[in-house]
Protein backbone atom coordinates (compact mmCIF):
# COMPACT_ATOMS: atom_id res chain seq x y z
CA UNK A 1 0.00 0.00 0.00
CA UNK A 2 1.65 3.32 -1.06
CA UNK A 3 -0.66 5.65 -0.09
CA UNK A 4 -3.82 6.88 1.35
CA UNK A 5 -6.72 6.49 -1.38
CA UNK A 6 -8.83 3.78 -0.88
CA UNK A 7 -8.97 3.51 2.75
CA UNK A 8 -9.59 7.29 2.99
CA UNK A 9 -12.10 7.40 0.61
CA UNK A 10 -14.40 5.00 2.94
CA UNK A 11 -13.95 7.61 5.69
CA UNK A 12 -14.94 10.54 3.58
CA UNK A 13 -18.41 10.85 3.41
CA UNK A 14 -20.37 13.38 1.60
CA UNK A 15 -21.46 15.98 3.97
CA UNK A 16 -24.73 18.15 4.12
CA UNK A 17 -25.93 20.95 6.08
CA UNK A 18 -27.17 18.35 8.78
CA UNK A 19 -23.93 16.32 8.66
CA UNK A 20 -20.89 16.11 10.25
CA UNK A 21 -17.99 16.92 7.47
CA UNK A 22 -16.52 14.15 5.81
CA UNK A 23 -12.97 12.69 8.20
CA UNK A 24 -10.74 14.44 5.23
CA UNK A 25 -12.31 17.78 4.07
CA UNK A 26 -12.16 18.35 0.38
CA UNK A 27 -8.75 19.98 -0.76
CA UNK A 28 -7.12 17.71 1.79
CA UNK A 29 -8.21 14.41 -0.53
CA UNK A 30 -6.90 16.39 -3.18
CA UNK A 31 -3.75 16.67 -2.03
CA UNK A 32 -3.38 12.92 -0.65
CA UNK A 33 -5.20 11.81 -4.17
CA UNK A 34 -1.81 13.45 -5.96
CA UNK A 35 0.69 10.56 -6.68
CA UNK A 36 3.19 13.70 -8.22
CA UNK A 37 6.72 12.70 -7.10
CA UNK A 38 7.11 16.37 -6.02
CA UNK A 39 4.30 17.77 -5.19
CA UNK A 40 3.89 21.24 -3.23
CA UNK A 41 0.99 23.21 -0.96
CA UNK A 42 1.26 27.08 -1.25
CA UNK A 43 -1.55 27.41 2.04
CA UNK A 44 -3.23 29.58 4.58
CA UNK A 45 -1.98 28.77 7.91
CA UNK A 46 -3.72 25.97 10.28
CA UNK A 47 -5.94 24.55 7.64
CA UNK A 48 -5.25 20.78 8.86
CA UNK A 49 -2.99 19.91 5.85
CA UNK A 50 -0.26 18.51 8.02
CA UNK A 51 -2.60 16.28 9.84
CA UNK A 52 -4.03 15.05 6.37
CA UNK A 53 0.03 14.14 5.42
CA UNK A 54 0.15 12.16 8.55
CA UNK A 55 -2.70 10.05 7.44
CA UNK A 56 -1.07 8.80 4.46
CA UNK A 57 2.28 8.93 5.59
CA UNK A 58 1.13 5.76 7.77
CA UNK A 59 -0.45 4.16 5.40
CA UNK A 60 2.77 4.48 3.39
CA UNK A 61 5.08 3.25 6.35
CA UNK A 62 3.23 0.67 7.58
CA UNK A 63 2.37 -0.74 3.66
CA UNK A 64 4.31 -3.93 2.40
CA UNK A 65 6.27 -2.13 -0.57
CA UNK A 66 6.52 0.76 1.59
CA UNK A 67 9.24 3.75 2.67
CA UNK A 68 10.18 5.31 5.58
CA UNK A 69 9.10 8.62 6.18
CA UNK A 70 11.24 11.60 7.14
CA UNK A 71 9.43 14.40 8.52
CA UNK A 72 11.23 17.72 8.75
CA UNK A 73 9.51 20.87 10.30
CA UNK A 74 10.54 24.62 11.68
CA UNK A 75 10.05 23.53 15.17
CA UNK A 76 10.36 21.25 17.41
CA UNK A 77 6.80 21.90 18.45
CA UNK A 78 5.48 20.84 15.04
CA UNK A 79 7.43 17.54 14.92
CA UNK A 80 5.84 16.42 17.92
CA UNK A 81 2.56 17.71 16.72
CA UNK A 82 3.23 15.65 13.87
CA UNK A 83 4.39 12.70 15.07
CA UNK A 84 1.18 12.56 17.55
CA UNK A 85 -0.75 12.62 14.74
CA UNK A 86 0.27 9.87 12.88
CA UNK A 87 -0.23 7.54 16.34
CA UNK A 88 -3.93 8.63 16.09
CA UNK A 89 -4.02 7.45 12.50
CA UNK A 90 -2.09 4.04 13.20
CA UNK A 91 -4.60 3.59 16.08
CA UNK A 92 -7.25 4.54 13.36
CA UNK A 93 -6.23 2.30 10.83
CA UNK A 94 -5.85 -0.20 13.41
CA UNK A 95 -2.41 -0.72 12.23
CA UNK A 96 0.32 -1.99 15.01
CA UNK A 97 2.75 0.35 15.78
CA UNK A 98 5.11 1.07 18.22
CA UNK A 99 5.20 4.20 20.72
CA UNK A 100 6.58 7.13 20.05
CA UNK A 101 10.19 7.40 20.95
CA UNK A 102 11.99 10.38 21.54
CA UNK A 103 15.62 10.54 20.85
CA UNK A 104 18.64 12.58 19.98
CA UNK A 105 19.94 13.77 16.38
CA UNK A 106 23.39 14.94 16.17
CA UNK A 107 23.84 17.18 13.31
CA UNK A 108 26.66 19.24 12.01
CA UNK A 109 29.22 18.01 14.83
CA UNK A 110 27.70 19.65 17.92
CA UNK A 111 24.33 20.62 17.34
CA UNK A 112 21.34 18.21 18.96
CA UNK A 113 18.29 18.07 17.61
CA UNK A 114 15.45 16.11 19.47
CA UNK A 115 13.60 13.43 17.11
CA UNK A 116 10.08 11.84 17.21
CA UNK A 117 9.80 8.50 16.09
CA UNK A 118 7.59 5.75 15.68
CA UNK A 119 8.23 2.21 14.21
CA UNK A 120 5.58 -0.22 12.23
CA UNK A 121 7.05 -3.63 12.84
CA UNK A 122 5.17 -5.50 10.40
CA UNK A 123 6.67 -3.09 7.38
CA UNK A 124 9.74 -2.63 8.97
CA UNK A 125 9.66 0.91 8.21
CA UNK A 126 9.54 3.74 10.82
CA UNK A 127 8.48 7.41 10.58
CA UNK A 128 10.68 10.02 11.71
CA UNK A 129 10.24 13.66 12.88
CA UNK A 130 13.09 16.09 12.86
CA UNK A 131 12.70 19.91 14.39
CA UNK A 132 14.83 21.13 11.75
CA UNK A 133 16.92 19.98 9.03
CA UNK A 134 19.64 17.31 9.25
CA UNK A 135 22.39 17.73 7.27
CA UNK A 136 22.43 14.06 7.09
CA UNK A 137 19.20 13.34 6.01
CA UNK A 138 22.06 12.37 2.77
CA UNK A 139 22.10 8.95 2.74
CA UNK A 140 18.71 7.96 3.91
CA UNK A 141 16.19 6.75 1.31
CA UNK A 142 12.29 7.65 2.20
CA UNK A 143 9.28 10.00 1.50
CA UNK A 144 10.56 13.03 2.51
CA UNK A 145 8.06 15.68 3.99
CA UNK A 146 8.57 19.60 4.56
CA UNK A 147 6.42 21.21 6.31
CA UNK A 148 6.62 25.34 6.47
CA UNK A 149 9.52 25.19 4.18
CA UNK A 150 9.55 28.64 3.80
CA UNK A 151 10.98 29.08 7.53
CA UNK A 152 13.75 26.38 6.44
CA UNK A 153 17.37 27.47 7.30
CA UNK A 154 18.53 25.89 4.12
CA UNK A 155 15.62 25.47 1.43
CA UNK A 156 18.21 25.43 -0.94
CA UNK A 157 20.30 22.54 0.66
CA UNK A 158 17.21 20.57 2.22
CA UNK A 159 16.03 20.18 -1.57
CA UNK A 160 19.23 18.84 -2.88
CA UNK A 161 19.37 16.19 -0.42
CA UNK A 162 15.42 15.27 -0.56
CA UNK A 163 15.59 14.98 -3.93
CA UNK A 164 17.97 12.44 -4.20
CA UNK A 165 15.17 10.28 -2.90
CA UNK A 166 13.46 10.87 -6.41
CA UNK A 167 16.14 8.07 -7.88
CA UNK A 168 14.98 5.89 -6.39
CA UNK A 169 11.10 6.13 -6.40
CA UNK A 170 10.29 7.60 -3.25
CA UNK A 171 8.87 11.31 -2.93
CA UNK A 172 9.00 14.86 -1.53
CA UNK A 173 6.24 16.68 -0.28
CA UNK A 174 6.57 20.51 0.93
CA UNK A 175 4.05 22.26 2.38
CA UNK A 176 4.27 25.62 3.67
CA UNK A 177 3.23 29.20 3.97
CA UNK A 178 4.35 31.98 2.35
CA UNK A 179 6.96 34.38 4.30
CA UNK A 180 7.85 36.78 1.47
CA UNK A 181 8.27 37.13 -2.82
CA UNK A 182 11.96 36.47 -2.95
CA UNK A 183 11.97 33.60 -0.55
CA UNK A 184 13.35 30.10 -2.02
CA UNK A 185 9.98 28.81 -1.36
CA UNK A 186 8.13 31.12 -3.25
CA UNK A 187 10.82 30.61 -6.23
CA UNK A 188 10.22 26.60 -6.21
CA UNK A 189 6.33 27.03 -6.57
CA UNK A 190 7.48 29.52 -9.70
CA UNK A 191 9.74 26.91 -10.76
CA UNK A 192 7.34 24.75 -11.13
CA UNK A 193 4.78 26.48 -12.36
CA UNK A 194 7.12 27.34 -15.45
CA UNK A 195 7.74 23.70 -15.94
CA UNK A 196 11.21 24.46 -14.77
CA UNK A 197 10.92 21.50 -12.18
CA UNK A 198 8.67 18.40 -12.65
CA UNK A 199 5.92 18.46 -9.65
CA UNK A 200 2.43 19.64 -8.68
CA UNK A 201 1.02 23.13 -7.07
CA UNK A 202 -1.99 22.74 -4.71
CA UNK A 203 -2.67 26.57 -3.69
CA UNK A 204 -5.42 26.34 -1.06
CA UNK A 205 -5.87 29.66 0.87
CA UNK A 206 -8.17 29.69 3.89
CA UNK A 207 -11.30 30.97 1.99
CA UNK A 208 -10.85 27.22 -0.13
CA UNK A 209 -10.57 25.91 3.44
CA UNK A 210 -13.52 27.21 4.47
CA UNK A 211 -15.71 26.13 1.68
CA UNK A 212 -14.21 22.62 2.03
CA UNK A 213 -15.92 22.51 5.55
CA UNK A 214 -12.88 23.42 7.70
CA UNK A 215 -15.54 25.71 9.93
CA UNK A 216 -17.69 22.57 10.42
CA UNK A 217 -14.86 20.88 11.66
CA UNK A 218 -13.62 23.13 13.99
CA UNK A 219 -17.79 22.78 15.18
CA UNK A 220 -17.41 19.18 15.79
CA UNK A 221 -13.97 19.30 17.77
CA UNK A 222 -15.28 22.16 19.71
CA UNK A 223 -19.06 20.54 20.47
CA UNK A 224 -20.37 23.89 18.85
CA UNK A 225 -23.68 23.92 16.59
CA UNK A 226 -22.90 25.18 12.95
CA UNK A 227 -24.66 27.92 11.18
CA UNK A 228 -24.19 29.94 8.08
CA UNK A 229 -23.95 32.72 10.59
CA UNK A 230 -21.25 31.82 12.83
CA UNK A 231 -19.13 30.98 10.40
CA UNK A 232 -19.64 34.17 8.84
CA UNK A 233 -18.58 35.10 12.32
CA UNK A 234 -15.60 32.96 12.76
CA UNK A 235 -14.36 33.70 9.20
CA UNK A 236 -14.56 37.60 10.57
CA UNK A 237 -12.87 37.52 13.76
CA UNK A 238 -9.75 35.57 12.44
CA UNK A 239 -8.87 38.08 8.65
CA UNK A 240 -9.34 40.52 11.57
CA UNK A 241 -7.08 39.00 13.87
CA UNK A 242 -4.06 38.84 11.37
CA UNK A 243 -4.73 42.06 10.38
CA UNK A 244 -2.76 43.07 7.58
CA UNK A 245 -0.74 40.09 7.52
CA UNK A 246 -3.92 38.19 6.30
CA UNK A 247 -2.90 37.80 2.79
CA UNK A 248 0.11 36.14 3.53
CA UNK A 249 -0.95 34.31 6.11
CA UNK A 250 -4.38 33.04 5.10
CA UNK A 251 -4.94 33.67 1.00
CA UNK A 252 -1.18 32.51 -0.04
CA UNK A 253 -0.04 35.67 -1.55
CA UNK A 254 3.82 36.25 -0.80
CA UNK A 255 4.36 39.84 1.22
CA UNK A 256 5.56 42.21 -1.15
CA UNK A 257 3.95 40.61 -4.17
CA UNK A 258 3.39 43.18 -6.61
CA UNK A 259 5.33 46.05 -9.01
CA UNK A 260 5.86 44.91 -12.83
CA UNK A 261 6.07 41.06 -13.38
CA UNK A 262 8.13 41.83 -16.20
CA UNK A 263 11.54 43.40 -15.98
CA UNK A 264 12.47 46.17 -18.40
CA UNK A 265 15.78 44.76 -19.19
CA UNK A 266 14.38 41.10 -19.97
CA UNK A 267 12.16 42.81 -22.27
CA UNK A 268 15.19 44.98 -23.88
CA UNK A 269 16.88 41.73 -24.51
CA UNK A 270 14.01 39.75 -26.18
CA UNK A 271 13.56 42.56 -28.93
CA UNK A 272 15.07 42.73 -32.32
CA UNK A 273 16.48 45.84 -34.35
CA UNK A 274 13.49 47.36 -36.23
CA UNK A 275 13.99 45.97 -39.56
CA UNK A 276 14.39 42.43 -38.85
CA UNK A 277 11.56 42.63 -36.18
CA UNK A 278 7.66 41.20 -36.92
CA UNK A 279 5.99 43.94 -38.88
CA UNK A 280 3.07 45.59 -37.17
CA UNK A 281 0.00 46.40 -39.12
CA UNK A 282 -2.32 49.16 -37.25
CA UNK A 283 -5.43 50.07 -38.34
CA UNK A 284 -8.04 52.35 -36.59
CA UNK A 285 -11.54 52.66 -38.05
CA UNK A 286 -13.58 55.79 -37.36
CA UNK A 287 -17.06 55.22 -35.40
CA UNK A 288 -18.73 56.07 -39.24
CA UNK A 289 -17.90 53.42 -40.62
CA UNK A 290 -19.51 50.91 -38.39
CA UNK A 291 -22.85 52.87 -39.99
CA UNK A 292 -21.90 51.46 -43.51
CA UNK A 293 -24.23 48.60 -44.99
CA UNK A 294 -21.83 45.47 -44.30
CA UNK A 295 -20.92 44.59 -47.61
CA UNK A 296 -19.40 48.30 -48.55
CA UNK A 297 -16.94 47.28 -45.03
CA UNK A 298 -16.37 43.97 -46.49
CA UNK A 299 -15.20 45.11 -49.53
CA UNK A 300 -13.26 47.77 -48.05
CA UNK A 301 -11.23 45.31 -45.56
CA UNK A 302 -10.80 42.88 -48.37
CA UNK A 303 -8.61 45.81 -50.17
CA UNK A 304 -6.82 46.19 -47.22
CA UNK A 305 -6.05 42.49 -46.89
CA UNK A 306 -4.35 42.75 -49.88
CA UNK A 307 -2.55 45.44 -49.62
CA UNK A 308 -1.41 45.63 -45.49
CA UNK A 309 -1.78 41.31 -44.66
CA UNK A 310 -1.01 39.50 -47.94
CA UNK A 311 2.75 40.31 -48.83
CA UNK A 312 3.60 39.60 -45.26
CA UNK A 313 1.21 36.22 -45.12
CA UNK A 314 2.86 35.24 -48.40
CA UNK A 315 6.49 35.96 -47.21
CA UNK A 316 5.91 33.26 -44.24
CA UNK A 317 8.00 30.55 -44.06
CA UNK A 318 6.32 27.15 -45.95
CA UNK A 319 8.33 24.77 -43.76
CA UNK A 320 7.79 25.91 -40.45
CA UNK A 321 4.92 25.70 -38.23
CA UNK A 322 2.79 28.45 -37.51
CA UNK A 323 -0.07 29.12 -34.47
CA UNK A 324 -1.68 32.47 -33.14
CA UNK A 325 -2.95 34.00 -30.07
CA UNK A 326 -5.62 36.79 -30.00
CA UNK A 327 -6.68 39.57 -27.77
CA UNK A 328 -10.66 40.90 -28.38
CA UNK A 329 -11.77 44.02 -28.05
CA UNK A 330 -14.24 46.27 -29.70
CA UNK A 331 -14.41 49.46 -28.88
CA UNK A 332 -11.63 51.66 -26.80
CA UNK A 333 -9.00 48.93 -26.63
CA UNK A 334 -7.62 47.05 -29.64
CA UNK A 335 -8.45 43.56 -30.97
CA UNK A 336 -4.61 42.25 -31.41
CA UNK A 337 -3.53 39.33 -32.96
CA UNK A 338 -0.26 38.10 -32.55
CA UNK A 339 1.32 35.24 -35.19
CA UNK A 340 4.37 33.35 -34.37
CA UNK A 341 6.50 31.00 -35.76
CA UNK A 342 8.41 27.83 -34.43
CA UNK A 343 11.91 28.20 -35.59
CA UNK A 344 14.13 24.97 -36.66
CA UNK A 345 15.78 25.97 -32.89
CA UNK A 346 12.39 25.48 -31.49
CA UNK A 347 12.32 29.00 -30.31
CA UNK A 348 9.24 30.93 -31.15
CA UNK A 349 9.28 34.03 -32.51
CA UNK A 350 6.23 37.03 -33.60
CA UNK A 351 6.11 37.06 -37.57
CA UNK A 352 2.90 39.24 -37.49
CA UNK A 353 1.28 41.43 -35.15
CA UNK A 354 -2.33 43.10 -36.08
CA UNK A 355 -3.54 45.68 -34.17
CA UNK A 356 -7.34 46.43 -35.30
CA UNK A 357 -9.37 49.41 -33.30
CA UNK A 358 -12.98 50.12 -33.75
CA UNK A 359 -13.03 47.54 -36.01
CA UNK A 360 -17.05 45.60 -36.41
CA UNK A 361 -17.23 42.19 -35.62
CA UNK A 362 -18.26 40.88 -38.97
CA UNK A 363 -14.48 42.37 -40.34
CA UNK A 364 -12.80 41.11 -37.45
CA UNK A 365 -14.25 37.75 -38.52
CA UNK A 366 -13.04 38.64 -42.10
CA UNK A 367 -9.48 39.64 -41.01
CA UNK A 368 -8.76 36.64 -39.24
CA UNK A 369 -10.09 34.12 -41.80
CA UNK A 370 -7.68 36.02 -43.77
CA UNK A 371 -4.78 35.83 -41.61
CA UNK A 372 -5.05 31.76 -39.92
CA UNK A 373 -6.08 30.71 -43.70
CA UNK A 374 -3.18 31.91 -44.76
CA UNK A 375 -0.69 30.28 -42.06
CA UNK A 376 1.64 27.35 -43.41
CA UNK A 377 1.67 24.67 -41.18
CA UNK A 378 -0.77 25.50 -38.84
CA UNK A 379 -0.65 24.35 -35.51
CA UNK A 380 -2.99 25.98 -33.25
CA UNK A 381 -4.55 29.49 -31.89
CA UNK A 382 -6.11 30.44 -28.32
CA UNK A 383 -8.45 33.34 -28.19
CA UNK A 384 -9.77 35.94 -25.91
CA UNK A 385 -13.12 34.47 -25.26
CA UNK A 386 -14.47 36.68 -22.27
CA UNK A 387 -17.83 38.73 -22.84
CA UNK A 388 -17.77 39.49 -26.30
CA UNK A 389 -15.08 37.70 -27.37
CA UNK A 390 -16.79 34.73 -27.13
CA UNK A 391 -18.40 34.72 -30.86
CA UNK A 392 -15.34 35.02 -32.20
CA UNK A 393 -13.65 32.81 -30.10
CA UNK A 394 -16.68 30.25 -31.00
CA UNK A 395 -16.14 31.09 -35.05
CA UNK A 396 -12.51 29.96 -35.03
CA UNK A 397 -13.28 26.97 -32.79
CA UNK A 398 -15.92 25.85 -35.75
CA UNK A 399 -13.90 27.38 -38.79
CA UNK A 400 -10.64 25.52 -37.85
CA UNK A 401 -11.30 22.64 -35.30
CA UNK A 402 -12.11 22.86 -31.51
CA UNK A 403 -9.05 20.39 -31.03
CA UNK A 404 -6.68 23.48 -32.61
CA UNK A 405 -8.68 26.11 -31.40
CA UNK A 406 -8.91 27.13 -27.88
CA UNK A 407 -11.47 29.74 -26.24
CA UNK A 408 -9.93 31.06 -23.22
CA UNK A 409 -11.96 32.84 -20.54
CA UNK A 410 -9.20 34.75 -18.38
CA UNK A 411 -9.24 33.83 -14.94
CA UNK A 412 -6.72 34.26 -11.93
CA UNK A 413 -6.28 30.71 -11.66
CA UNK A 414 -5.48 30.51 -15.73
CA UNK A 415 -3.07 33.42 -15.21
CA UNK A 416 -1.31 31.63 -12.13
CA UNK A 417 -0.90 28.69 -14.40
CA UNK A 418 0.48 29.94 -17.28
CA UNK A 419 2.13 33.27 -17.01
CA UNK A 420 4.97 31.70 -15.04
CA UNK A 421 5.39 29.81 -18.18
CA UNK A 422 5.63 32.80 -20.77
CA UNK A 423 7.58 34.65 -18.23
CA UNK A 424 10.11 31.33 -18.31
CA UNK A 425 10.49 31.41 -21.79
CA UNK A 426 11.02 34.60 -22.11
CA UNK A 427 13.72 34.47 -19.99
CA UNK A 428 15.16 31.60 -21.47
CA UNK A 429 15.15 32.96 -25.33
CA UNK A 430 12.78 30.34 -26.25
CA UNK A 431 10.49 33.20 -26.75
CA UNK A 432 12.62 36.09 -28.50
CA UNK A 433 12.17 38.33 -31.56
CA UNK A 434 9.72 40.67 -30.24
CA UNK A 435 9.24 44.08 -31.86
CA UNK A 436 11.18 46.78 -30.91
CA UNK A 437 7.98 48.73 -30.22
CA UNK A 438 6.84 51.52 -27.64
CA UNK A 439 3.40 50.53 -27.09
CA UNK A 440 4.05 46.66 -27.73
CA UNK A 441 6.68 46.84 -24.64
CA UNK A 442 4.32 49.41 -22.51
CA UNK A 443 1.76 46.52 -23.05
CA UNK A 444 4.21 43.92 -21.76
CA UNK A 445 4.96 46.16 -18.87
CA UNK A 446 0.86 46.53 -18.17
CA UNK A 447 1.65 42.79 -16.51
CA UNK A 448 1.36 43.21 -12.70
CA UNK A 449 1.58 41.21 -9.76
CA UNK A 450 -1.42 42.00 -8.47
CA UNK A 451 -2.26 39.84 -5.04
CA UNK A 452 0.19 37.38 -6.06
CA UNK A 453 -1.08 36.83 -9.89
CA UNK A 454 0.24 37.93 -12.26
CA UNK A 455 -2.06 39.15 -14.60
CA UNK A 456 -3.12 42.96 -16.09
CA UNK A 457 -3.25 45.72 -14.04
CA UNK A 458 -6.46 48.25 -14.45
CA UNK A 459 -4.65 51.31 -16.30
CA UNK A 460 -5.81 51.17 -20.09
CA UNK A 461 -4.00 54.36 -21.30
CA UNK A 462 -0.58 54.91 -23.21
CA UNK A 463 1.59 58.00 -24.26
CA UNK A 464 2.78 57.10 -28.35
CA UNK A 465 3.67 59.32 -30.65
CA UNK A 466 2.93 62.38 -28.69
CA UNK A 467 -0.85 61.16 -28.30
CA UNK A 468 -2.68 59.62 -25.82
CA UNK A 469 -4.30 56.28 -27.11
CA UNK A 470 -6.05 53.45 -25.51
CA UNK A 471 -4.85 50.36 -24.86
CA UNK A 472 -5.09 47.11 -22.02
CA UNK A 473 -2.10 45.59 -22.68
CA UNK A 474 -3.37 44.03 -26.01
CA UNK A 475 -0.29 42.83 -27.40
CA UNK A 476 0.80 41.50 -24.37
CA UNK A 477 -2.18 39.22 -23.61
CA UNK A 478 -2.30 38.07 -27.81
CA UNK A 479 1.29 37.47 -27.15
CA UNK A 480 0.99 35.17 -23.94
CA UNK A 481 -1.92 32.92 -25.67
CA UNK A 482 -0.05 32.45 -28.68
CA UNK A 483 2.72 31.12 -26.66
CA UNK A 484 -0.06 29.42 -24.65
CA UNK A 485 -1.49 27.86 -28.10
CA UNK A 486 2.36 26.86 -29.89
CA UNK A 487 3.53 25.29 -26.06
CA UNK A 488 0.26 22.75 -26.32
CA UNK A 489 1.06 19.45 -25.96
CA UNK A 490 0.70 17.54 -28.52
CA UNK A 491 -0.34 18.43 -32.37
CA UNK A 492 -4.07 18.67 -32.80
CA UNK A 493 -5.95 16.92 -35.61
CA UNK A 494 -5.06 17.33 -39.15
CA UNK A 495 -7.62 20.83 -40.64
CA UNK A 496 -7.39 20.64 -44.58
CA UNK A 497 -9.42 23.58 -46.48
CA UNK A 498 -7.95 26.92 -45.34
CA UNK A 499 -9.38 29.61 -47.03
CA UNK A 500 -7.26 31.63 -48.81
CA UNK A 501 -6.95 35.55 -49.50
CA UNK A 502 -9.34 35.88 -52.47
CA UNK A 503 -7.90 36.68 -55.83
CA UNK A 504 -8.58 40.35 -57.09
CA UNK A 505 -11.91 40.33 -59.31
CA UNK A 506 -13.33 42.72 -61.61
CA UNK A 507 -15.32 45.57 -60.38
CA UNK A 508 -18.43 43.92 -61.74
CA UNK A 509 -17.92 40.49 -60.29
CA UNK A 510 -16.98 42.12 -56.92
CA UNK A 511 -20.04 44.04 -56.48
CA UNK A 512 -22.10 40.52 -57.36
CA UNK A 513 -20.45 38.50 -54.74
CA UNK A 514 -21.44 41.17 -52.33
CA UNK A 515 -24.77 41.41 -53.52
CA UNK A 516 -25.80 38.70 -50.74
CA UNK A 517 -24.53 37.09 -47.50
CA UNK A 518 -21.11 39.11 -47.44
CA UNK A 519 -19.49 35.75 -45.87
CA UNK A 520 -19.28 34.08 -49.39
CA UNK A 521 -16.52 36.62 -50.26
CA UNK A 522 -14.14 33.77 -48.24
Amino acid sequence: MTGAGPLLAALTPTATNDAPPPVLLGYQQRWVADGSLLKIAEKGRRIGLTWAEAADDVLIASGNEGSNVFYISATQDMALEYIEACAMWARAFNLAAGRIEAGIFQDDGDKEIKTYRIDFPKSGRRIVALSSRPANLRGKQGVVVIDEAAFAPDLAGLLKAAMAMLMWGDKVRIISTHDGDDNPFNELVGEVRAGKRKGSVHRITFADAVADGLYRRVCLRKGRPWSQEAEDAWVSDVRNFYGNDAEEELDAIPARGGGTYLPLALLEARMTPVGEAAPIVRMRWPVEFSLLPEPMRAAEVVAWCREHLAPILASLDRERRHGFGEDFAREGDLTVITVLEEGRDLVRRPRLVVELGGCPFAQQRQILTVIVGSLPRFFAGALDAGGNGAELAEYAADTWGHSRIEQIKLSDAFYLENMPKFKAALEDATLDGLPRDDQCRDDLRAIKKISGVPKLGRNKTQTADGKRVQRHGDFAIALFLGHYAMTREGEPGRCDGFIPIPRRQTDAARNDDYSGDSRRMF
